[in-house]
Order: C-alpha cells, then structure tokens, then sequence
C-alpha cells in the first residue's frame, strides 16, 4: 500500500478554506465564525492561528505576491503575440485564484493599512512588467510605438487587468464570477488588454492575436 499522505497543517487548511470562502462570498462577507464553522473547528482553535481576520487577508495576500513576483520576471522574455497572450492569460488566471482581492479591492484598501501600501507596489510592478511585454515585442518587430505612447499604453492595460473582474461582474453579477464562468472571463480579458496594442500590431501579429482571441470574444 501506499505510504499515507500527511495530514495538513491546521493553519494550511485555514487558508485554503478561507480563499475559498472569500472568493465565492466576498471578504465583508465572510466572518472568522463561519470560517470556523466550515472547518469544523472552534473559534478559539482559528484564532490561535489567526488572532484577528486582517491577518488571513495578509496571509493569503503575501501567498498572490510571491506567485505574482515569480509570474512578472517572464515579461522579460515575451517577444511575440503569442508570447503576450500566455503572459497576460497566466496573470488572470492568478488574479481569478485570488479574485477576492479584485472584487473587494476599494473596501480592503480602505481598512487595511499593510494591504493599501503593498497593492501600490504591485501596481507600480505590473506597470513596469507591462512596458517590458511591449518593449520585447518592439524589439522583434511586432509592434510599432514609440517611447511617448507606450508608457500611456501600459499603465492603460494595467487599468484592464486590475478592473477587468469588476467589469465582468457588472455584466452578469449572478454567474460572472463563477468558477464555470472563468474561462471565457479570463479569455476576454486577455483580449481586452491586448487590444489596446491593436493600433501598433503589424499585420501578421493582428491577425494572430484576433484568432486567439476568437473562441473567448463571441461569448
């Protein structure tokens, strides 16, 4: 037989529980009692490992930063459509696994001082990894702009990547952040902050980029 897997720590299972609960319900919505409740545990059980709720949104927000920090190093070596697609597709893909922060992002900043100061320096890091994705495809030739319009440009797609979720859930708040829903989401997003290198693709990049767009734009 087998050797038996270790049983998880109690504070991994808290977490795992807790981004479940957030992401499905939102975090205002979702008390330390129902978290405990869902696990099984009692109270004081959660708050031996996590004394107040602030320090599960922490714990789960330094879990995004350290997968986000390694995701950005590979807009150094996006050099084509394709390359671009993946980049931004995997960056969705990271936001959806945490979506909670996105979908509550304005009340978290405003009651969690640690939180405010870290996600502006994400955002200033993805801004610096988007301009990367456009510099590496000017350097092959698959864009055409200059260095004026193409920190405007950046900053603008960062704006998508961060409100993108936002938007989808405005469009259907019933099933938008669904986990059948993630799919076709994630690829309109994708789109939508490709989209707005659209004027300065060459021809052959343009067309790459709306065939793999096609199967996520329609729905």
């Amino acid at each position: 037989m087998p050797p038996k897997k270790p049983p998880r720590r109690t504070a991994e299972r808290i977490l795992e529980v807790t981004l479940t609960l957030f992401n499905r319900f939102g975090e205002p919505n979702v008390s330390t009692t129902l978290i405990s409740a869902e696990l099984n545990i009692s109270p004081g059980n959660l708050y031996y490992h996590y004394p107040a709720k602030d320090e599960l949104v922490n714990s789960l927000f330094a879990r995004y930063e350290t997968a986000l920090d390694e995701l950005l190093q590979a807009a150094e070596s996006v050099s084509n459509v394709e390359d671009a697609w993946l980049f931004f597709h995997m960056l969705f893909e990271l936001i959806w696994q945490y979506r909670f922060l996105y979908r509550d992002l304005n009340d978290l900043l405003s009651k969690n001082r640690r939180l405010e100061t870290h996600f502006q320096r994400r955002l200033q890091q993805k801004v610096r990894a988007v301009r990367q994705v456009i510099d590496g495809l000017s350097r092959h030739a698959a864009v055409q702009i200059d260095a004026e319009a193409a920190g405007p440009a950046a900053e603008a797609m960062v704006v998508v990547l961060t409100y993108w979720l936002s938007y989808e859930y405005v469009r259907d708040p019933r099933n938008a952040l669904e986990p059948e829903s993630a799919g076709a989401a994630l690829g309109r997003g994708a789109w939508h902050v490709l989209s707005l290198l659209h004027p300065y693709l060459d021809p052959g990049s343009r067309a790459h980029l709306r065939a793999l767009a096609d199967p996520y734009i329609g729905n």
